[in-house]
């Protein structure tokens, strides 16, 4: 099952965040996020204008809404940088590479 079809569990805290091989075995799983310190991660989206940008941003809001799990989004003209990760263990949880994957398919739909 790829990471797209699954969906983001709620973090109840008390669980490690990805460290080390678990943490490069999952970026391997979403093209073009950089892995940040192990702590976040980021990806840069670009567009032709503002409009396409925005509805990217409101395309990526109702996933995050969808799955519970909500991403720093950061709109400027043609661009969109998404960051996430866990707040409650400050860290990179599967559910962080999901939402990375289900925002991915948002270019491919």
């Amino acid at each position: 099952m790829s990471l797209a079809d699954k969906h983001c569990v709620p973090c109840r805290g008390g669980v490690p965040p990805l460290k080390g091989e678990q943490l490069e075995l999952m970026k391997a799983q979403v093209a073009g996020w950089q892995v940040v310190a192990e702590h976040h991660l980021a990806k840069t989206f670009t567009f032709p204008d503002f409009r396409t940008a925005l509805e990217f941003v409101n395309r990526a809001g109702a996933i995050a809404e969808e799955e519970g799990h909500h991403p720093d989004l950061c709109l400027s003209w043609g661009k969109v940088e998404v960051t996430t990760w866990t707040h409650k263990i400050d860290g990179l949880t599967e559910s962080d590479f999901i939402l990375a994957a289900k925002i991915d398919g948002l270019l491919q739909n």
